[in-house]
């Protein structure tokens, strides 16, 4: 009987360490699962998918932006210049009178209805929207002038820098700017496109070369949509991930601290499809007043040096991959040696992302 007793005693107490251990190592299992599943996270914010393929770009303005104003020769034979000191380079004409302006096409439409009488141009200056009284100079008996320089949408080339775990891409590394007024564009809406390289201009001393390709701005060839207008590039969203990252593999980005002087790669498809080559960063600077010129770059690489020269226009984006990390976009090229140009730190570029 004693020794029966004594059977049950030894089974409660292990009973009762199994459970608590058991328990215990339950807890401890699910707090590194929780633990895991946090680094996980944190992990996933800093692994994007490289870019380096040629993307065409379509940006549309809100309303017409105003170039500048000039003189018109009047029924009289007299010049005058009705928007002088009315609207400055910059400003973006929204509407005229009720009617409202998308294109410079519509603008011009409305104003061959105009008989001379005094009208109200609705215009956006920053962010301020204001109304400006002014009166057309009748030219002939049907026609009546503004004497307003207008341009409303931009389309160009350029290389998509990376793609982010929701979607959202950046490219460029550098805003788009009005040739004329220099002016960052503030885009409406926006588009990527497909596209392929054409040709290739190599660039020389003094004479920057450029990629040339052929976008059909048509809904077949849509792969998503620009948001973003911004001096650290440009960006949105893919939605057509496949058709344009054949390699998704991601990558780790790095901060600014983990950059370093000496080798590197750059990403672009020069060659017509996306390859590495060889680059040198020769100096980094986290102060720099223009924020997409923090990296100095030069092409070492052989290959990349006889297709192109160095640096050419439409290379603005591609990746630059440091120590398997990718650390910042190309930007610039230098005028006057199309071996070396800028680049932007990815750090930045990440800013303007909306997590």
């Amino acid at each position: 009987m004693r020794k029966y007793w004594y059977r049950r005693i030894l089974i409660m107490v292990l009973a009762f360490t199994i459970a608590v251990g058991g328990g215990y190592c339950i807890i401890e299992a699910q707090q590194n699962k929780m633990q895991r599943e946090v680094n996980a996270e944190t992990t996933s914010n800093n692994m994007v998918i490289p870019g380096g393929m040629p993307i065409g770009i379509y940006l549309e303005t809100e309303g017409v932006m105003v170039l500048g104003t000039d003189a018109i020769t009047a029924e009289d034979g007299m010049e005058y210049e009705p928007a002088a000191h009315l609207v400055k380079a910059g400003d973006y004409i929204v509407a005229l009178n009720d009617t409202k302006i998308n294109s410079k096409s519509e603008l011009q439409e409305v104003i061959k209805e105009l008989n001379g009488e005094e009208i109200v141009l609705r215009v956006r200056r920053t962010d301020e929207y204001m109304n400006i009284r002014m009166k057309p100079v009748r030219c002939s008996a049907k026609e009546c002038k503004l004497g307003i320089w207008v341009r409303d949408n931009a389309q160009g080339l350029g290389t998509i820098t990376f793609l982010n775990a929701d979607s959202q891409f950046g490219a460029l590394g550098h805003g788009i700017h009005d040739v004329d007024t220099n002016t960052l564009l503030e885009i409406n809406d926006g588009t990527v496109y497909e596209t392929s390289i054409k040709d290739i201009q190599k660039g020389e001393s003094g004479t920057p070369g450029g990629m040339e390709g052929i976008i059909v701005y048509n809904n077949y060839n849509v792969l998503g949509s620009i948001t973003k207008n911004t001096d650290c590039g440009i960006f949105g969203r893919i939605d057509r991930i496949d058709a344009l990252f054949t390699d998704q593999t991601p990558i780790e980005t790095a901060a600014k601290d983990e950059i370093e002087e000496g080798p590197a790669k750059i990403r672009c498809a020069v060659e017509g499809k996306v390859k590495n080559y060889d680059i040198r960063i020769t100096k980094i600077d986290k102060n720099t007043d223009e924020v997409n010129k923090g990296i100095v770059i030069e092409v070492t690489d052989e290959k990349l040096l006889e297709v192109t020269g160095g640096i050419v226009q439409g290379m603005s984006g591609s990746p630059i991959i440091q120590n398997g990390k990718l650390v910042g976009a190309v930007t610039h090229v230098f005028v006057q040696d199309s071996t070396k140009g800028y680049g932007i730190f990815i750090e930045d570029m990440l800013k303007n992302v909306d997590l």
